[in-house]
This record gives structure tokens, C-alpha cells and sequence, in this order.
């Protein structure tokens, strides 16, 4: 993985480029934790040789894991980086299309980059919390 600060203002922005083998997760979340990032978002496109979706079943209140192990566009990232009982909480979504031209979609769990992934973030200048809200039993932002 790599990266550039593109931007110093009061919102930073910076490009990360990952590489083929790159964990998709465990490095924004390591970059979050380097650059101490307490509210972000970010998007993306490229590619994955295999992809972990999730889909949160609100009658067990967790998600089902939906594996993709075959190579895919990434056609979209959304996510946002905050802060729950102090730890950095990334949540995003992502959209893949298979060879077929079919669309997944859904959590991103986990992703292996394959060749490229490029993302652009911006780190908001106020700080994001998530609290725990009971209904959904979700770590969900306050406001």
C-alpha cells in the first residue's frame, strides 16, 4: 500500500493506492490508526481476486458472510472511518461485478486486492462517535 496527502486544509485528503495481495480492511484500518483519523470517508474502485460481502440478518443480529472467490471489478466503495469506546470502527459497502456483467453487493468484510485498488479519503475536521444501539444491536454513529 501506498499513499499521498493530496490536500492539508482543514479537510485532508489523501490518495492510498493498494497493490495485488493487499488486504482490503486490515490496511485502511492500519492507515486510520497511523494517521490517527478519528471521523473519514472514503471511496474506490479497481479489482479483487476474492471478496468477502455481508449481509446483516436483523433476526440474529449479525451478518451472513457472502464469499466471492473469483476475480471481480470493483465497481464501488463507500465507507466511513470513526471511533467506538475508543477503538477505529471502519464501515463500508461495496459493489462488484463478476465477468458475467451480474452485480454483489453488500458490508465489505474482507478483500484481497488484485491488481489495483484506489481509494480516495478525506478526513473530516470533526470527530465522529459510534454509540451502541440496542434495537439493532449495531454500533451505529451519534450525532
Amino acid at each position: 500500500m501506498k499513499f499521498k496527502l493530496l490536500n492539508t486544509g482543514t479537510q485532508k485528503t489523501f490518495a492510498i493506492i493498494m497493490q495485488s495481495g493487499d488486504e482490503v480492511m486490515e490496511n485502511i484500518l492500519s492507515f486510520a490508526k497511523q494517521e490517527k483519523l478519528h471521523a473519514a470517508q472514503f471511496s474506490a474502485i479497481g479489482a479483487f481476486s476474492k471478496v468477502t460481502l455481508g449481509y446483516f440478518d436483523f433476526g440474529v443480529k449479525d451478518y451472513k458472510k457472502i464469499e466471492v472467490n473469483e476475480q471481480v471489478e470493483v465497481l464501488n466503495v463507500v465507507g466511513d472511518i470513526s471511533l467506538y469506546n475508543d477503538e477505529y470502527k471502519i464501515h463500508a459497502h461495496v459493489v462488484v461485478g463478476k465477468e458475467d456483467g451480474t452485480a454483489h453487493g453488500g458490508h465489505l468484510m474482507k478483500a484481497t486486492v488484485h491488481p489495483t485498488l484506489e481509494i480516495i479519503l478525506t478526513e473530516s475536521p470533526a470527530y465522529l462517535k459510534r454509540e451502541m444501539d440496542e434495537e439493532s444491536g449495531l454500533p451505529l454513529i451519534s450525532i
